[in-house]
């Protein structure tokens, strides 16, 4: 990728472009009626201050901070000091505004970014679709290029962020990702969405959906962008040993993460696996039948649902009408669980991936992708039976390593013009370093002889 955040902050370096324009240029991206239902909110006076500031910085030669005045998006329900937090939702779109930024936006901020807005999210974060009837879709714009008579989903929960940096209006999107709402979008929009392990970044000052499962995290147009937001989100640097495909164990997962793929699908995976064999990469097929032992851990909801029924049940008592129905239908799953079934569920998680790393043991990361499917035209879901079995097929693959505890990155695999499809490496917590390292492997071997990403 030449034309991605780390390509601009070159730029901008060197003298070639300023920060300002940069940020007019993002301003005007996200003016375009296709990109701005991306937006709920937007800061152009903030974004262009910061901007401003940095090339002033810039030109009195202190040195250019990691982001470099560059737009990077946010997703409603992060606090952004003097600004409400909704959550893209109706319920708290009166509340107060926010006395302090959450740290993962004042580590961006304190990093350079131009914070140009807050971006579209299924209502509370809860489901991988992207809808939320309180505010007009945003587009899925490469598809939109494939197909403009047929509007399709962007995916979720972080619709948004993807959107606005599909659309050009953003150089990265903060988001979070509790069952897959950063690598499901990203699949969806032929983006790069990394989930690192929970613990790693901060989750404080956003509103909760799991507090067992979210994680602050970023979408971005490469690999080595993923890496950077990183760096900036976790406060920490990456190890990156620069290991070349051929020294990498990669396992391929047979049990339920390949059912039910779409051809498309199927065939960008298949050629994304040859063009890795012929790279060098050893991919072994491996059972691991522990994906077939979830359902314990899914039953009534799972923790998203218990949790976020805790957090709930009090507005739903008063104000279930504001909500969306499908939301409100989903959390109110988590009434059946009962305290002793929490702490079952919670034990019942913990020995689960303690099985689990048993199986990864030996393997750089496991190959699979991402969402099984293409993304849906929306007029397809307008009904509730079909709208949670797509929902259902979209979480299916990602949440697998939001229970592990672990990490994964989603980079797009597809061949050139076709429609976005997602590739997911993916492993145990803490193995954010090696799993970043061997995707930029990934991602230079799909790149050479692909177009992509």
């Amino acid at each position: 990728m030449t034309d991605d955040l780390s390509a601009r902050r070159a730029a901008i370096a060197r003298g070639a472009v300023t920060a300002t324009a940069e940020v007019e240029r993002a301003l005007d991206r996200a003016a375009d009626p296709a990109v701005a239902p991306a937006f709920l909110r937007l800061d152009a006076a903030g974004a262009r201050a910061t901007a401003a500031a940095v090339d002033a910085a810039r030109s009195a030669g202190a040195p250019l901070p990691p982001l470099a005045g560059l737009a990077v998006s946010v997703k409603d329900l992060f606090d952004v000091a003097g600004q409400a937090t909704p959550a893209a939702s109706r319920l708290l779109r009166d509340g107060p505004a926010a006395t302090t930024d959450a740290t993962a936006v004042a580590r961006l901020r304190a990093a350079g970014a131009a914070l140009i807005g807050r971006t579209h999210m299924t209502e509370f974060a809860f489901s991988g679709v992207g809808l939320n009837p309180h505010h007009p879709t945003p587009a899925n714009l490469p598809m939109a290029r494939l197909d403009p008579a047929t509007p399709r989903i962007p995916g979720g929960s972080s619709s948004g962020a993807a959107a606005s940096v599909a659309g050009g209006a953003a150089w990265a999107a903060l988001g979070s990702d509790t069952g897959g709402s950063i690598r499901i979008p990203a699949a969806l929009q032929g983006l790069v969405g990394f989930k690192n392990t929970k613990a790693l970044t901060p989750i404080d000052g956003a509103v909760p959906l799991s507090s067992s499962l979210d994680t602050a995290c970023a979408i971005t147009l490469s690999v080595r962008d993923a890496i950077l937001l990183h760096e900036v989100l976790a406060a920490r640097r990456v190890a990156r040993p620069g290991r070349p495909l051929h020294a990498t164990r990669l396992g391929l997962p047979t049990t339920t993460m390949l059912d039910a793929l779409d051809p498309p699908v199927a065939a960008a995976f298949e050629h994304a696996l040859g063009r890795l064999s012929r790279a060098g990469a050893r991919i072994e097929r491996v059972e691991l039948p522990e994906l077939g032992q979830l359902a314990p851990l899914t039953l009534h909801g799972g923790l998203p649902a218990a949790e976020s029924w805790a957090w709930h049940r009090e507005h739903l008592a008063t104000r279930e009408a504001d909500y969306d129905p499908r939301v409100a239908q989903r959390i109110r799953r988590g009434a059946s669980l009962s305290a002793a079934d929490y702490l079952d569920l919670r034990r019942a998680r913990r020995a689960w991936i303690d099985r689990m790393h048993a199986a990864l043991h030996g393997y750089d990361a496991m190959l699979s992708p991402t969402v099984p499917l293409l993304a849906p035209p929306i007029a397809a879901l307008a009904d509730d039976e079909a709208f949670f079995r797509v929902n259902a097929l979209l979480l299916r693959n990602p949440a697998v390593v939001n229970l592990l505890d672990g990490c994964a990155l989603s980079l797009p695999c597809q061949p050139p013009g076709a429609a976005p499809v997602g590739l997911m490496l993916w492993s145990r917590g803490l193995t954010d370093d090696a799993l970043l390292d061997t995707a930029l492997a990934v991602e230079a071997a799909l790149a050479d002889g692909t177009g992509c990403p």
